[in-house]
C-alpha cells in the first residue's frame, strides 16, 4: 500500500489551492450535497466520489456513503472503479504512438496481429471508434459464467475476436470491449513495453496522477462493489476473474484524478492540440452517416452545449465522465453499486446546479412490450420460463436472485404499464432495450439483451431502480 499513501499525499498536495482559487457558491455546494445524498438515499447505492471542474480547476472533490465494508466512511482519496472510462487513455496511448512514428492508425490489425482471421480487413481506428465488426464479449450488465475464470489478452481474442464479424468494418457502429482488448495488444507491439508501463510513462506520471490496476482493488482497503436483484437486497458483488477487463477498462482511480485528465482535455496539454481533436472526432460510417463516437470518447449536443464523455461499468461499480470544454467545466461521478444508473442521473443535477440549464429531448420506441410484460409475471409469479433465456441468461436468475425479483417486485402491486426508452441497438450480438415500468408508486427501469429476431431469447433481463 505504500504506493497508495504516495498517490494520497501527491494528490492531497495540489487541491487545496485549487480549491480556494475557485470554490463553489456555498449554495452550490449545499445543492450537491443534498442531490447525492437523496440519490443514496433512494437507490440503496452505497457511495459515491464527485470531482467538479470549473474554469479549468478542481473546485469539489468529495465522497459520501460508505465504500465497503471495511471502509465505512466517505474518503475521497479512495480509487474507485472507472472500467470503460479507461478507454479513452489506451487511445491517447496509441495517439501518442503514432506522433512517434511507431504506428498508424490506419494500418490493417493483420500488420500487428496476423492471427486474427478478419485483420486484413479491420483498421486500428476502427477498433478505437467502435467500428471493427468484432463481437462485444460483454454486453451483459451482470457477469456470466465464463468470468469466474482468470483470462489473458489472447483467450477473449480466441473466444469473441476469431468469430465471424458482426458486420463489415466501417459500416456501422457498435459497442465493442473486444477491439478494445486487440488494440491493447497492438500498443504492446507498437510501443514496446507493457500497456501498463506505458500509460504510467506517458501519461499517469506527467499527469502527477496514480492509479491502480482494476484487478489490484478487489480487497478490504479498496472501495466494494455491490449489487441489487430487482429492489431486493443490496448485496456485495462478487468481482469478476482477474484479466477481464485489461486493456478494455482496466483503470482504478479516484474521482480527483480521473478530473485532472479532463483538465490536460479542456487545456490541449500532455497530448497535440491534433490529437485531442481526432479523439473527439466523431467518425463517418461507409454510407455516409456520422455516429457520435470518437476514439474512446463520445461528443454530442446536450441542449445547446457540446459535451465529450464517457461512461464505465465493471461488476459493482459504475461511472461517468463529462467534458464541457466550451465551458471549462467537467462533472466525475463514480459510484459503487453497478444498478440504479445513479452517476448519469447525478451527472444531470449537478450540471444543472453549475452549468446553466439545457433541455433534452426524450426519445422513446415501442418494442416487445408484449413479452417484457409476460415474462415478468412469470418472474413475479413464481414461473420462470427459463426456456425465453439463453444460458447466461439462465444462470444470471438463479435462486437468490429469483426469490429478490419476487420479493420486492410483488410489494410494489400490479404492473400498471411498460414504456420503450429508446431505439433499440445492436451490442456483441444481441439487441438491447431500455424500458420503464410503472407501477403505482414507483417507475422502475428495465434494461434487456435479447438475441435478434421477433423472439429472441432474453440475455438480460436487469430491474433496477
Amino acid at each position: 500500500m505504500k504506493r497508495f499513501v504516495l498517490a494520497l499525499v501527491a494528490l492531497a498536495l495540489p487541491l487545496q489551492p485549487l480549491l480556494a482559487a475557485q470554490p463553489l457558491l456555498p449554495a452550490e455546494e449545499t445543492a450537491i450535497d443534498a442531490a447525492v445524498t437523496k440519490a443514496l438515499r433512494e437507490t440503496g447505492v452505497p457511495s459515491a466520489e464527485v470531482a467538479v471542474v470549473r474554469d479549468g480547476q478542481i473546485v469539489l472533490s468529495r465522497a459520501w456513503g460508505k465504500p465497503s465494508e471495511t471502509l465505512t466512511q466517505p474518503d475521497a482519496n479512495l480509487p474507485y472503479q472507472i472500467a470503460s472510462n479507461s478507454k479513452q487513455f489506451l487511445a491517447a496511448l496509441l495517439l501518442l504512438l503514432e506522433d512517434d512514428g511507431k504506428i498508424d492508425l490506419d494500418d490493417r490489425v493483420s500488420k500487428w496481429l496476423p492471427e486474427l482471421p478478419d485483420g486484413n480487413k479491420i483498421t486500428v481506428r476502427q477498433l478505437l471508434s467502435h467500428t471493427s465488426g468484432l463481437q462485444d464479449f460483454w454486453p451483459q450488465d451482470y457477469s456470466f459464467a465464463a468470468m469466474e475464470q482468470p483470462v489473458v489478452p489472447m483467450d477473449i481474442v480466441r473466444r469473441w475476436g476469431m468469430k465471424p464479424l458482426d458486420y463489415a468494418p466501417g459500416s456501422r457502429w457498435q459497442y465493442s470491449n473486444t477491439g478494445y482488448v486487440v488494440a491493447g495488444m497492438i500498443a504492446e507491439k507498437a510501443g514496446g513495453a507493457p500497456l501498463w508501463n506505458q500509460l504510467e510513462a506517458r501519461i499517469f506520471k506527467p499527469l502527477g496522477i496514480h492509479p491502480f490496476d482494476i484487478d489490484e482493488t478487489n480487497g478490504p482497503k479498496f472501495p466494494q462493489g455491490y449489487h441489487r436483484n430487482a429492489l431486493g437486497p443490496v448485496r456485495i458483488a462478487k468481482p469478476a476473474a482477474k484479466g477481464w477487463l485489461w486493456a478494455a477498462g482496466e483503470l482504478s482511480m479516484t474521482a480527483a484524478e480521473l478530473a485532472k485528465w479532463d483538465i490536460a482535455r479542456m487545456n490541449r496539454s500532455l497530448l497535440t492540440k491534433q490529437d485531442w481533436e481526432e479523439m473527439e472526432r466523431p467518425v463517418r460510417l461507409a454510407d455516409g452517416t456520422w455516429t457520435t463516437y470518437g476514439l474512446g470518447v463520445s461528443k454530442h449536443l446536450v441542449g445547446a452545449r457540446w459535451v465529450v464523455d464517457h461512461g464505465g461499468e465493471s461488476v459493482g461499480f459504475l461511472s461517468q465522465n463529462s467534458v464541457w470544454i466550451d465551458d471549462k467545466t467537467a462533472i466525475v461521478v463514480l459510484t459503487n453499486g453497478d444498478f440504479a444508473g445513479v452517476q448519469e442521473d447525478l451527472t444531470a443535477k449537478i450540471a444543472e446546479i453549475v452549468l446553466p440549464k439545457s433541455a433534452q429531448a426524450d426519445i422513446g420506441e415501442a418494442a416487445r412490450t408484449a413479452d417484457v410484460r409476460t415474462t415478468l409475471a412469470g418472474i413475479v409469479g413464481g414461473k420462470f420460463n427459463p426456456v425465453l433465456f439463453t444460458d447466461n441468461g439462465r444462470y444470471y436468475f438463479n435462486t437468490q436472485t429469483l426469490g429478490d425479483y419476487r420479493a420486492s417486485l410483488r410489494a410494489l402491486g400490479p404492473l400498471q404499464s411498460v414504456t420503450a426508452t429508446r431505439p433499440p441497438r445492436l451490442r456483441g450480438g444481441f439487441v438491447n432495450r431500455v424500458f420503464q415500468l410503472h407501477y403505482a408508486k414507483k417507475t422502475l427501469t428495465l434494461i434487456t439483451y435479447a438475441e435478434p429476431g421477433a423472439k429472441g431469447r432474453w440475455e438480460q433481463f436487469m430491474i433496477t431502480p
